[in-house]
């Protein structure tokens, strides 16, 4: 009986939890369904992070909400690519089967951009926080910007994307045990698990789309 009570009175925690395990899932093994169920997860996560005075990842998961739609096109046009090119080459990796993900090399100037947005972002939203009194403002803050750009880097379909996550996601895990998220910090500690996995799925499984750095 108290188990029930317990997800009565945490259900949008146990609903982002459950949503957030399969779209972890989904998004290692790179299935489009993942970007459309991350719209619900990042609804519910909204109110549970807003109801703790995490501003800064409440406005992170609205970012998650609308980013799906271009990260659902984007992963669909690179996964046409990676066809086209299977139809055209004949390689030892085409006969021993298809690739199961499709991956774009991470060029070097958006690895200096990304990194300024970390810093810059992160110093301006920590300013805004503080006005909004956000609860935990230097590290909600670091967190939001470090995974906008991890989701970006993810529809784009950088394998170095994992390691991004693995960062934000600890950071989040200390959030949510800090703020007594029991459910969220198990989430988490889900998420960094899965994003060590992901990068090795990914490295191993992995075919890509351009064959250049710019």
């Amino acid at each position: 009986m108290e188990y029930w009570n317990y997800i009565l009175d945490n259900l949008w925690e146990v609903f982002s939890f459950v949503t957030g395990v399969i779209y972890v899932i989904l998004e290692v093994k790179q299935k489009n369904a993942m970007w459309i169920l991350g719209m619900l997860t990042s609804a519910a996560t909204v109110y549970v992070f807003f109801s703790q005075g995490l501003y800064a990842s409440s406005v992170l998961n609205v970012y998650y909400f609308a980013i799906a739609f271009w990260g659902l096109y984007q992963w669909r046009k690179d996964a046409a690519k990676v066809a086209f090119q299977k139809n055209q080459e004949d390689t030892e990796q085409d006969k021993a089967g298809p690739a199961t993900v499709h991956l774009t090399r991470l060029p070097v100037k958006t690895v200096w951009w990304s990194l300024a947005v970390l810093v810059i972002g992160t110093a301006l939203l920590v300013l805004v926080m503080d006005m909004l009194e956000d609860s935990m403002s230097v590290m909600d803050a670091s967190v939001a910007v470090l995974s906008a750009v991890a989701t970006w880097w993810l529809g784009r379909s950088y394998l170095q994307q994992w390691l991004l996550w693995v960062a934000a996601d600890l950071l989040t895990l200390v959030m949510c045990m800090v703020q007594g998220l029991y459910p969220m910090a198990v989430l988490y500690a889900v998420y960094t698990a899965m994003a060590v996995y992901g990068y090795f799925y990914w490295r191993r499984n992995g075919r890509y789309v351009n064959s250049g750095i710019k």
